[in-house]
């Protein structure tokens, strides 16, 4: 019996997964323990391995298809053997999500049956519906890629393109690209509605053309534009992002710590944690022990929501924002406050250049209680972090820079680093949060202790 190929689920916040490549192609011999794909998560990128022997008879989803969490995207069977044309419905336990939009599909299908006869024979999405509705297309002209033919909002998507490809000449869909005019808004004058050059050339003016008229006007080369879709890491960035903001009233406070004594100390580590590591010892990892001590002092901020608790850890499980290509990854270091400045330095240079690669495992991005990022190197003083959720904190850290400081009634320059404590006030008070973020000042205005 074919054995069905699933997209796995790697963490818990996990809903879907984006196909990077597929290392065999239907017809291939797959050997248990074979590389089968590398999948892109929300948070990580990585290969997955055949769990069984034998021919890989199908695969239903393509590079870059994303895929929820637990469909089939494939079959490993014996050569010949029978399997469906398309993949099975995924069958798991209802969420009032899904009861929600059951009821959704029941509403569309009750305003279905008010519109016309072919319309009521179609099987579709409440999302499908809703476009065919905004595009002024039928149901009924299209074929759905989902079971039993039901069609998707994608199908919809892609039967409008079609019919605007074949309206439209190649010349006006590229004046069309290049001046932002929108072609499902012209009415064609070519042969059956066709749209033509002069068409788009003629069409309402709006500020992109005017951009365009002017440059031309100017003898200067016209503005191209591209248009690129939010998706994979982006927006699922996005979508945290905007989550974490809307649901958590953040307040970001802000104060400076002295490094004149961090220096000193870094100065007198670099060439011995080089010597065993074969790392140099940055600032972060210092920030990052300093707040690891300051977590275990004040356990009220070493914690994440999650619905309406408040889980208060055990571990100090310290993240460090890592910037990649087109996103942000968020490695943990494993019991922060129980390391040297060592580890911590072999561990965070390691922990960032598997993020830059990819190549980061499910358990090296799972388990933060606290997460860092640091911007110094960019040259910014200060700014306000939006809270890794379901954390319920996030230290914002900026450059080292010199400033005029009043010490006992004189003026004198001291090596200043700004440091933005952003908190869900929801769960954290002023009070509280301001004492945390005094004791990681105090730790690297006294960096000493935290060889201790």
């Amino acid at each position: 019996m074919a054995t069905g190929i699933f997209m796995p689920k790697l963490s818990m916040t996990m809903e879907t997964g984006t196909i990077l490549q597929w290392f065999k192609k239907e017809g291939d011999l797959v050997e248990e323990g074979d590389l089968l794909l590398e999948v892109m998560t929300d948070k990580i990128n990585i290969e997955v391995e055949a769990y069984a022997t034998g021919t890989l008879l199908k695969i239903y989803d393509d590079v870059n298809a994303i895929v929820p969490v637990q469909k089939i995207i494939g079959y490993i069977g014996e050569q010949g053997e029978q399997v469906p044309d398309t993949p099975p419905e995924i069958e798991r336990e209802e969420t009032p999500a899904d009861a929600s939009k059951a009821s959704e599909e029941n509403e569309a299908k009750k305003e279905a049956s008010t519109s016309g006869e072919e319309t009521n024979k179609v099987r579709a999405t409440p999302a499908a519906r809703r476009l065919s509705r905004e595009y002024g297309v039928a149901l009924y002209e299209m074929k759905g890629r989902g079971t039993n033919g039901r069609i998707h909002a994608e199908d919809v998507e892609a039967y409008v393109k079609s019919v605007q490809e074949r309206m439209v000449t190649p010349l006006a869909k590229k004046i069309a690209s290049n001046t932002g005019v929108q072609l499902n808004s012209i009415q064609g004058s070519g042969a059956n509605g066709k749209i033509t050059k002069q068409d788009v050339l003629q069409a309402p003016p709006n500020c992109l053309q005017a951009a365009m008229n002017s440059s031309v006007a100017n003898n200067t080369k016209a503005v191209e534009l591209s248009r690129v879709k939010l998706g994979g890491m982006r927006k699922v960035i996005s979508e945290r992002m905007t989550r974490s903001v809307t649901t958590a009233p953040h307040v970001t406070l802000v104060t400076e710590a002295d490094m004149s004594n961090a220096i000193k100390l870094r100065k007198s580590l670099l060439s011995v944690i080089e010597s065993q590591t074969g790392y140099r010892l940055s600032y972060t990892e210092i920030v990052i022990k300093a707040a690891a001590i300051a977590l275990r002092q004040h356990p009220q901020m070493n914690a994440s929501v999650e619905g309406d608790y408040i889980i208060y850890k055990q571990e100090v499980n310290t993240g460090l924002a890592v910037s990649v290509p087109n996103g942000l990854m968020v490695p943990v270091v494993k019991h922060a406050d129980q390391k040297g400045l060592a580890t911590l330095t072999a561990e965070c240079k390691e922990l960032g250049r598997l993020a830059r690669a990819g190549k980061l495992l499910p358990d090296q991005t799972q388990g933060g209680s606290f997460t860092i990022s640091n911007l110094g190197m960019y040259d910014i003083d200060a700014f306000t972090p939006i809270i890794n959720q379901p954390e319920i904190a996030i230290l914002g850290v900026g450059r080292i820079t010199e400033k005029a400081v009043g010490i006992h009634g004189e003026l004198k320059l001291r090596p200043q680093m700004t440091l933005s404590l952003s908190f869900d006030h929801r769960i954290v008070d002023g009070a509280p949060a301001a004492e945390f973020l005094q004791s990681i000042k105090r730790s690297l205005e006294e960096p000493y202790q935290l060889l201790v």
